[in-house]
């Protein structure tokens, strides 16, 4: 099972190929964002992503297309692309999470340079002969 960040990885990639805005939309929501849940999000995704959710689905579709191609069909162009600059927003913010919680899971271990350690000797090599 791919997981939220892979979806919203995947659904990245998907916009930046080389194609109209709009079909870039369409194949990135229903190739890799219209089976995330919104529980399987970060909390300060969750509205961002009901949001896209909703632009991407609010139309009734005509007959032989889905509610996705209808949503995108009606979208002007900036909107399109305002939508797809929040998916990558979202990606964007869902890597700094996991780098935020890997950091915490992780502690830095602070490493001394060689130059501290020779300070510290000539001080304390001072200290004892005088």
């Amino acid at each position: 099972m791919i997981n939220a960040w892979e979806s919203f990885h995947h659904a990245t990639l998907e916009l930046v190929r080389a194609a109209p805005i709009k079909q870039r939309l369409i194949c990135a929501y229903r190739r890799h964002l219209a089976a995330v849940r919104e529980e399987q999000l970060p909390g300060e995704i969750r509205e961002p992503f009901c949001q896209v959710v909703r632009s991407l689905s609010g139309v009734r579709p005509l007959r032989g297309e889905d509610a996705v191609v209808a949503s995108v069909r009606k979208m002007s162009n900036q909107d399109a692309d305002e939508c797809a600059a929040l998916i990558v927003e979202m990606f964007g913010l869902m890597c700094r999470a996991q780098s935020v919680a890997s950091r915490a899971a992780h502690p830095a271990v602070k490493l001394h340079s060689v130059d501290d350690d020779a300070a510290a000797f000539a001080t304390a090599a001072f200290n004892t002969n005088h």
